[in-house]
């Protein structure tokens, strides 16, 4: 009997003004990516394809580890999306033969006087074949138990990603200030006769 379970979360994430502005950085989906999780748990596949080893989650009493294979990029209106593109359950072979994820998300960056608002949402959605004797449990119990282990999940993310996303941005600014600085007087030094 397959299962379903079912998350959504949203998040608003006010960016205090910089120099260089958000739009920019979100360019890169790499960096967005590093702030939704934990650099040492990512392997970049391709320019936007990228695996994340998620932390093991614990379903009643399984514990499994997925590995989502994630698509991030940016559209021309600046906003992010992101999108499951494959999952592997490690630990656990019947399960991985009867898991299906699917994950697509989110974020639009919205002027306003002051700032920019990043609006955003993420939908998790989880297909799986449960072995007996979870097969013979109560649906209801179930779904509300699965339901719960993916709103975890994302609001995990969620966390990290208000916290990380605005420290990554602020340290980006900096760096590319003082590039641009350091462009700046690379280009008066044949002035000075310094080759």
């Amino acid at each position: 009997m397959t299962t379903r379970f079912t998350a959504s979360l949203s998040v608003e994430i006010a960016v205090p003004q910089q120099p260089i502005p958000i739009q920019h950085y979100l360019r890169q989906p790499q960096r967005l990516v590093n702030a939704l999780v934990d650099p040492t748990r990512i392997q970049q596949l391709s320019e936007e394809i990228f695996r994340l080893k998620m932390r093991p989650v614990t379903f009643m009493t399984l514990s499994i580890q997925p590995t989502v294979d994630m698509r991030v990029w940016a559209e021309s209106n600046g906003i992010i999306c992101l999108r499951s593109v494959g999952c592997e359950i490690l630990g656990v072979e019947y399960i991985n033969q009867r898991f299906a994820l699917n994950l697509q998300g989110y974020l639009s960056p919205h002027e306003r006087s002051a700032d920019t608002v990043l609006k955003g949402k993420a939908d998790l959605e989880v297909q799986v074949d449960l072995p007996p004797p979870f097969s013979f449990m109560p649906t209801s119990i179930l779904e509300a138990t699965g339901n719960g282990l993916l709103k975890s999940v994302l609001m995990t993310v969620k966390q990290r990603l208000l916290h990380q996303l605005l420290v990554d941005y602020h340290c980006w600014v900096i760096s590319q200030t003082k590039e641009i600085e350091l462009g700046d007087n690379t280009t008066k030094l044949p002035i000075l006769g310094i080759e």
